[in-house]
């Protein structure tokens, strides 16, 4: 299945107390690329997060940004340390026997003393935190898929339909060759008729002029290659491979190569242009294979 690396995803679960927010946004890269923001108390699930994304995705760099909310009232509990208050107690009492002062400690004089009384926050349960947590990161990844894959699919779509074009281009230069030969051989004749009068040049030498003119701008090689290039970039796009998009950046290359050539042999105006408008259908689709995963 053809899958842009353009996509958008989001997916938000409620789980009693508990909320989790999932966005994530991807763009074309060489590589998987994930840059993930969360809350410091999700961060040991970083991880778990990066292998759960590449099952899904293969290429692209993707930014995925986490929330969650916890309003339960039981996220801190308060802590009383009795052997800290009696010590505490405990010099209160000398210093009252060694300066003479009275002792007016009460109870709550004791609780404001430093780490008497302290609030801790619960430690997670990371298996809740984490099934909660999946749950909205597979949402947001399976939305985040079909956004690429419908992407993919009108990429697919406008890239065959050049393809097609680029064919009728290259049969194009084919018809046209002999009609190149002919037009250069009438020239040629005319030429020589002009300069010589009513003299006559051997056939033979007129046939050898033409025959090196013909190998100087011979583009069949270049041709065959070429259309092969495009019907491999056909297969290729059918077969719903996944994971294609270094591939078709390949055979592309190779097509504007050949394109190249055609274009350097051109010694006719019609298939110089019909040269120029190849690699410009060629760069068109490598800018879109670009960003097919």
């Amino acid at each position: 299945m053809i899958k842009s690396m353009t996509g958008f995803g989001r997916c938000e679960v409620a789980e009693g107390e508990r909320k989790f927010t999932v966005e994530m946004k991807g763009v074309n890269h060489r590589y998987l690329d994930a840059n993930i923001r969360m809350p410091k108390k999700l961060n040991f699930f970083d991880s778990a997060i990066r292998a759960l994304l590449k099952q899904y995705v293969a290429r692209g760099k993707v930014d995925i940004f986490i929330t969650y909310e916890d309003t339960s009232e039981n996220q801190v509990s308060l802590k009383y340390n009795e052997t800290l208050a009696k010590e505490y107690l405990s010099y209160f009492k000398k210093m009252e026997e060694t300066f003479g002062l009275e002792n007016d400690i009460r109870v709550s004089t004791l609780s404001r003393c430093p780490e008497v009384l302290t609030m801790e926050e619960q430690a997670p349960d990371e298996d809740a935190l984490w099934n909660g947590l999946k749950k909205a990161l597979e949402g947001a990844l399976k939305q985040f898929v079909e956004t690429r894959t419908l992407e993919g699919e009108n990429l697919k779509k406008d890239i065959l339909d050049k393809l097609d074009g680029m064919l009728g281009k290259v049969a194009y230069i084919e018809e046209r060759s002999p009609q190149i030969l002919k037009e250069y051989r009438t020239k040629l004749e005319e030429k020589v008729t002009e300069l010589l009068g009513d003299s006559q040049m051997e056939e033979g030498r007129i046939a050898a002029e033409v025959i090196l003119f013909a190998d100087k701008i011979c583009t069949d090689e270049e041709v065959v290659r070429l259309k092969s290039h495009i019907s491999h970039m056909r297969e290729t796009f059918l077969s719903e491979e996944n994971g294609i998009g270094r591939k078709l950046d390949f055979i592309a290359q190779e097509m504007n190569r050949e394109a190249n050539t055609i274009l350097s042999k051109a010694n006719d105006i019609e298939v110089s242009n019909c040269a120029i408008d190849l690699k410009t259908e060629i760069e068109k689709i490598r800018e879109q294979i670009q960003n097919i995963e």
